[in-house]
């Protein structure tokens, strides 16, 4: 196995992570990221066998585990009720409570309101050059799943400085400082969360959170702390990512001239299959080893971690031909972008729901649409998403 060195808040990686995903490909299906004191699945066989294998796991072995700082509790408890975060059997409990309320039929029933508010967003876009993500990108899935789960929709400017301070801690630019801000952003969440899950006990309606509360399996209800770490999670993750796929989706679309043909009813669908593949959102998750495992030429022990490249597993020549290059007639089946198995993106379909409604009505209704300035994506590794987007329509 190589060893590689790539610091990940590097300008030239940030800009363009993709060669070093190429570079690292070339080598086997697994290297050693240095810069992360860690083993990285690079190719598409070994990101997608290590997120279904049931060996490794997010939740760290309870003998490697620790209490975590002080100064970050307010984080850790919603982190230690986090679906995301956690194995069976306690995450085949809470992940089928959430399912019994996040269901296909409550998206289903969104299509009508997320192109209304896609139409009331387009129809107030200045004449003059503007940022399409703060308009239009980050709009459009964080007023969604407010709707979703039946919080208050001005309330959405706490919900996304809080949302981005929490996740912040993901990112290998972290500090102290983005320490000590996450904790606030998440104790504040927490405050308002557990006060309004109040009022929905006593006022229930037909929203995401008063299923939730409602929802039951085999005699059990989500607690409290299940209950706030749950819906923070809905709300984090059920913007963030389609932000950036959004922002990243137009930008590819703009620099690439593809208008028309890409957004009709027979092709819309292969064209947002295309988007997530090409330049995702999200381009690493870790797993720890729960045994001693041999894979792909190395020996895991238990409790190593391992990183999987999903940004690299999506460009796998292996899979797809010309993998570099965005090609929305492409047929995909084995996108990688909403992870695989477990863990497998609840929130994936309404993800796709907002792309298939906010990429064709922005396109038909600015066909003038063009970028004013060069986009440049943010120091937010393992998040993958601009830091603007100016354009005029």
């Amino acid at each position: 196995m190589q060893t590689l060195k790539q610091s990940p808040t590097d300008p030239a990686f940030i800009q363009n992570p993709y060669p070093f995903y190429d570079r690292a490909r070339a080598q086997g299906d697994l290297f050693y990221w240095d810069d992360y004191g860690m083993v990285a699945a690079v190719s598409h066989r070994a990101v997608s066998a290590l997120l279904r294998d049931r060996r490794f796991g997010r939740e760290i072995p309870p003998e490697l585990a620790t209490n975590g700082p002080a100064h970050l509790a307010p984080w850790l408890t919603i982190e230690a009720h986090s679906m995301l975060e956690l194995e069976p059997p306690r995450h085949t409990r809470l992940r089928a409570l959430v399912l019994r309320a996040f269901t296909s039929r409550a998206i289903s029933a969104m299509e009508p309101d997320i192109a209304q508010l896609c139409d009331d967003l387009i129809n107030d876009f200045p004449s003059e050059p503007f940022d399409l993500l703060q308009a239009y990108c980050t709009h459009v899935p964080v007023v969604t799943i407010c709707r979703l789960l039946g919080v208050p929709e001005g309330m959405a400017p706490d919900l996304l400085r809080w949302s981005h301070a929490m996740v912040a801690m993901y990112q290998a630019s972290r500090t102290r400082q983005t320490e000590d801000i996450a904790a606030q952003a998440a104790k504040d969440f927490t405050e308002f969360l557990a006060a309004y899950i109040e009022q929905r006990r006593h006022n229930p309606q037909d929203d995401l959170i008063t299923r939730l509360i409602q929802a039951e399996e085999d005699g059990e209800k989500l607690s409290r702390n299940e209950l706030i770490s749950t819906c923070i999670l809905l709300l984090n993750a059920g913007h963030e990512a389609t932000v950036h796929s959004l922002g990243n989706g137009v930008k590819t679309l703009l620099a690439l001239g593809a208008r028309g043909s890409a957004f009709t009813e027979s092709a819309i669908d292969k064209t947002v299959e295309e988007i997530l593949r090409f330049d995702p959102p999200l381009h690493k998750f870790t797993r720890y080893a729960y045994e001693e495992v041999d894979l792909f030429g190395h020996h895991f022990a238990r409790g190593d971690e391992v990183a999987l490249l999903l940004g690299a597993a999506n460009r796998d020549p292996a899979i797809w031909r010309n993998a570099n290059t965005f090609d929305p007639t492409r047929e995909i089946e084995a996108n990688t972008s909403f992870g695989a198995g477990l863990h497998f993106c609840v929130g994936a379909p309404l993800a796709r729901l907002e792309l298939r409604i906010a990429l064709p009505m922005l396109f038909e209704k600015c066909p003038n649409l063009r970028i004013t300035q060069n986009p440049e994506y943010s120091d937010t590794y393992h998040f993958h998403g601009l830091t603007r987007l100016m354009v005029t329509a």
